[in-house]
């Protein structure tokens, strides 16, 4: 721990080594000033034969294996940011694209001795969340141009006639695929805001929520006859009206089985009828 110490206090000093015709520079020297013994350094440096995954070659420690995990860290953390003269650049910019640091969770501010790599650590966070809040103001501010431009606010007011979209509701008889897309129109009861309008259902969908989104909703517009002269409207068919009294079956017709087993159905005839049916 104490060698490890050593070496993290000689590597605050912003050593940079810088290699020249593969010698160490002078300022190289705080590394021959750590307490190893026997210690050789490989400072040559190809670009185009580095690799992030070949680890530092030709650091031999004196037969202690704990030398050589305590160190290997700072070691690489030098050799990476080291400026080549050739190049003046370092391995890391050139393999990476970016300079390693030691990074800290926080920054105590409380601190007499802030270490440089935790400050400059500290503001490349601060960059990066300025400019990540700038690109989502942006994104939200093209939105809502977006928005703007093709969203109308809607003129409804209590008592107009609007269809509504038969989207969502399911309880409408007959067939799916025949089923009008907007149902027949609706009072309109109350306005909740800009965006909803709540309606007059009929008693088919009574149980339905009589609040729906504008974008469900459209403005109903009647046949005028004055601009559409040569418009037929359809004609209304008016059904027999069933017999409501009490009835006595006079002989049963047909019977089946209705989807399952348990459930028959009975096709009868009635002594009172209004209507000759032919079956």
């Amino acid at each position: 721990m104490l060698r490890w110490q050593i070496a993290i206090q000689e590597y605050r000093g912003n050593m940079n080594i810088v290699y020249k015709d593969g010698k160490i520079h002078k300022n190289a020297d705080r590394l021959s000033r750590w307490p190893l013994s026997n210690d050789i350094y490989n400072t040559s440096y190809v670009p185009e034969e580095a690799s992030p995954q070949i680890p530092i070659e030709g650091i031999n420690c004196d037969g202690f294996t704990h030398y050589w995990c305590t160190l290997l860290p700072a070691l690489e953390l030098a050799y990476k940011t080291s400026i080549h003269v050739s190049i003046n650049q370092n391995p890391a910019i050139l393999e990476k694209g970016w300079n390693l640091k030691l990074p800290q969770d926080s920054l105590r501010q409380d601190l007499v001795d802030i270490n440089p790599t935790d400050s400059s650590f500290k503001e490349m966070l601060d960059k990066a969340i300025k400019h990540a809040i700038s690109l989502m103001e942006d994104s939200f501010s093209y939105a809502q141009d977006q928005w703007d431009k093709s969203h109308a606010t809607p003129d409804y007011k209590v008592g107009d006639l609007v269809l509504v979209s038969t989207t969502h509701l399911d309880n409408i008889k007959g067939f799916k695929k025949l089923k009008d897309s907007f149902a027949v129109p609706f009072v309109i009861k109350a306005l909740h805001g800009e965006n909803a309008i709540e309606v007059e259902l009929s008693d088919e969908l009574s149980n339905k929520h009589p609040t729906f989104p504008v974008s469900l909703v459209k403005p109903y517009k009647s046949s005028d006859a004055e601009t559409f002269p040569m418009r037929n409207k359809a004609p209304h068919h008016i059904l027999p009206i069933e017999f409501s009294g009490t009835r006595k079956i006079t002989r049963v017709l047909k019977e089946r089985n209705f989807r399952t087993k348990k459930v028959r159905e009975y096709l009868v005839r009635y002594s009172a009828q209004l209507v000759k049916m032919n079956y």
